[in-house]
């Protein structure tokens, strides 16, 4: 396998910017994923690591040599879509093998490669069978079996679930992140869902309009969001924004909500003009006795956990809260207390994160 440099990579299509100087690095072996919403860029930063487009400017380096210019097919480097891909007039053995065929492979070597392959998978059983009546899960399992029978130095993968009903989705992605353990092959996977990039990823790049937001661990990302957009669109519910007008100084471990005063990590940048309290629903306490009040709309029941939606002066706000726990009626009004090492200031004309003792350098 190979770690993926990527230095300045830009794309332009005419006038239009897909993506904007993105720089990251992909360790030998890790599992990438690239998240964000529909148009922002992630699909287009894949097909120019793979070599299904070229860049406009900028490099890609590739266990060491530098391919931005090179087609795909010299780039060693397997595909799985979401739409499978499979001939339908093979069988599944047919489709697996294909790329070895393809390559000269004699066929004693294809035999045992797609047998290792198709026991790594669990799909013995249908080897023979053809795979225009598999179900969508095999369909998929044998997409996967055609990409790594090659061993290839890197996976690229375009939302390869993304076709799956939801419950067999979450097995699926179970499934993968686990082969992906066994192999230990540098994967770059491109999803919209957040939830299937947090359970699966060692690390995440999100993007926005064709700009990196945030690079880091799942845990980084949500504990500590480098923008509004980040912050609002890891998480569900996402996190809770205050907006208000005030100022912070370095050093400053407090900050003023109407007349309550709330706690926050020492900050070490100073901001003027409209700010924005960032906190996560599982961060919030309901209290009879906390000065800073808030009215409740509706309270969700999810099993586990209950979600109270309030609002309060500086905006609406949701509580996540044990459902053990005695929830308010639709009406009361209630106490807020919020966790003061876990909250996110942000300036809200950048959008930025303030930098504190919590969030560190941005």
């Amino acid at each position: 396998m190979a770690e993926i440099v990527i230095k300045n990579l830009r794309k332009e299509f005419g006038a239009f910017t897909a993506v904007q100087s993105s720089s990251f690095t992909i360790r030998d072996g890790e599992f990438f994923m690239l998240l964000g919403p529909s148009g922002c860029g992630k699909t287009t930063t894949l097909r120019m690591i793979a070599g299904l487009e070229l860049p406009t400017s900028g490099e890609i380096w590739l266990d060491g040599e530098e391919v931005s210019q090179k087609p795909a097919s010299q780039r060693d480097i397997a595909f799985v879509f979401q739409m499978f891909a499979l001939y339908p007039h093979m069988n599944v053995r047919r489709n697996i093998s294909y790329p070895l065929v393809s390559q000269g492979m004699k066929r004693a070597q294809v035999k045992a490669k797609v047998a290792e392959v198709a026991r790594i998978l669990g799909i013995e059983s249908i080897l023979d069978k053809p795979v225009s009546g598999l179900s969508g899960g095999d369909r998929q399992r044998v997409a996967l079996g055609r990409a790594i029978v090659r061993d290839p130095k890197a996976f690229m993968m375009d939302e390869p679930l993304g076709a799956l009903d939801t419950e067999f989705r979450e097995h699926m992605a179970e499934e993968l992140r686990a082969l992906h353990d066994r192999m230990k092959a540098t994967t770059v996977y491109v999803t919209h869902d957040q939830l299937e990039a947090m359970q699966m990823g060692d690390k995440i790049v999100v993007m926005n309009h064709g700009v990196i937001e945030q690079f880091g661990t799942p845990q980084e990302i949500y504990d500590k969001p480098a923008t509004l957009f980040v912050a609002e669109f890891i998480g569900s519910p996402p996190m809770n924004f205050l907006r208000f007008q005030g100022a912070v100084t370095a050093g400053q471990n407090q900050i003023t909500l109407g007349e309550a005063t709330h706690a926050v990590p020492v900050q070490h940048d100073a901001a003027h003009g409209p700010l924005v309290f960032g906190v996560r629903p599982e961060h919030i306490r309901l209290s009879d006795t906390a000065p800073y009040r808030g009215r409740t709309i509706a309270v969700e029941y999810l099993g586990t956990t209950q979600i109270v939606t309030l609002t309060t002066p500086h905006g609406d706000i949701k509580a996540r809260i044990s459902s053990s726990d005695p929830a308010p009626r639709p009406g009361d009004a209630v106490g807020l207390e919020f966790l003061a090492p876990t909250v996110t200031l942000f300036d809200q004309k950048t959008g930025r994160a303030l930098r504190s003792a919590l969030h560190g350098e941005r």
